[in-house]
């Protein structure tokens, strides 16, 4: 086999493994050796739900309201809203709110990215858990009664919530291909040992667990999880315990992917471990399931390449089937819904632009990293 062969073969064999090896190999796991189960017990510790909002006045009241009407006792939930230099109405609505009700409190700080507003809100939180919230989701009534009951296990550190997707209308919508997989994962790995991270909208953390975050950091939902899991807590998921969300316009949706995947550059930054293999208990998993999607358009160009120095005949019809799912993504848009193509068109396109969004991603290394917390537009 020549040189480029042997390229070919082995990017194949990585682009394979991450995209459908990994997954498939996780799902066994969690099905067939999983961790001990944990505890779910009715316990109602002292929760602070913190909101961190830049310019989120268009949904924070509804945010609010539904944190209001969460069947929890009422003298153990607090809810605190840090607005990071909001220029709309952020700051007057909390203000608002906070008038209205005790257990609010409303506070403002220089725009400074959310590990900033994050870092402020801290010190005026009394609860024993931290339930950290976006301002977009509202919860349903029964989420912090959930997304508590994990804790009753000593081992848990972490735990997320449940991000479902409806439309305007309030009409629950199947997630997309992406998502669907995406949060499969996590609760497979959750049941191996931990996820890698938390999801965003909606987790919660011991309070003792929390550290400062470093100045400009992306992702929170990784940095402060992966504390705790460094100090040999679990990471886990509780699908009851629900936040909804709309869907979002595409190209919101694409560059929310483009920001997230940058923060998994970043956070190797600020923690080294997840590179030891002797630190970090998940480190194939890391490996194959972070690390894997940063480097995908790296090894589809590879492959590519590589692809075009074969000898012929091999050269032509691996390289007409990879020009063909560039070419069947690309005219997705133009796909009527109703076409069978559609169901083809329509995965290639998400898979491309997550490799596009990865690809961009990069550069978290030539622009400030608060550049990347951006305003949030639904369809």
């Amino acid at each position: 086999m020549t040189l480029a062969g042997w390229i070919v073969a082995l990017s194949a064999a990585l682009i394979a493994w991450i995209v459908v090896g990994y997954p498939l190999a996780v799902l066994t796991l969690a099905r067939h050796r999983p961790a001990p189960a944990i505890r779910r017990d009715a316990i109602t510790p002292a929760v602070t739900a913190v909101v961190a909002v830049r310019n989120g006045a268009a949904w924070l009241a509804t945010k609010l309201e539904s944190l209001l009407a969460q069947d929890y006792p009422r003298d153990r939930l607090t809810i605190l809203v840090v607005s990071d230099g909001s220029t709309d109405d952020t700051a007057r609505v909390a203000a608002e709110y906070a008038r209205r009700d005790p257990r609010i409190t409303s506070l403002q700080v220089p725009h400074g990215g959310k590990a900033a507003a994050l870092n402020a809100a801290v010190p005026h939180a009394a609860g024993e858990l931290l339930v950290l919230t976006d301002v977009r989701q509202p919860l349903a009534p029964d989420c912090i009664r959930e997304i508590v009951r994990p804790f009753a296990d000593p081992s848990v550190g972490v735990v997320s919530g449940e991000l479902r997707i409806r439309d305007a209308g309030g009409t629950a919508t199947l997630p997309s291909t992406y998502w669907r997989l995406e949060t499969s994962l996590r609760h497979a790995l959750a049941r191996v040992d931990s996820t890698l991270g938390a999801t965003g909208p909606i987790y919660a953390v011991r309070r003792s667990l929390v550290r400062p975050l470093p100045p400009g950091l992306i992702l929170d939902d990784m940095y402060l999880p992966l504390g705790a899991f460094f100090d040999g807590y679990r990471l886990v998921t509780e699908p009851r315990a629900v936040a909804w969300d709309e869907e979002m316009d595409v190209a919101t949706e694409f560059r929310r992917k483009v920001r997230t995947l940058a923060g998994n550059y970043q956070l190797l930054r600020y923690e080294p471990r997840l590179l030891l293999p002797w630190r970090n208990r998940m480190f194939g998993h890391y490996l194959s399931y972070k690390i894997g999607r940063l480097l995908l358009p790296q090894l589809l160009i590879v492959l590519f390449v590589a692809t075009i120095f074969l000898p012929a005949p091999a050269r032509w019809p691996l390289l007409a089937f990879q020009l063909a799912g560039y070419l069947v993504a690309a005219a997705d848009p133009w796909v009527p819904s109703t076409s069978p193509l559609k169901r083809v068109s329509a995965p290639a396109r998400s898979v491309l632009a997550m490799m596009a969004a990865a690809f961009l991603a990069q550069k978290v290394f030539f622009v400030p990293p608060e550049s990347l917390w951006i305003p949030t537009r639904t369809t």
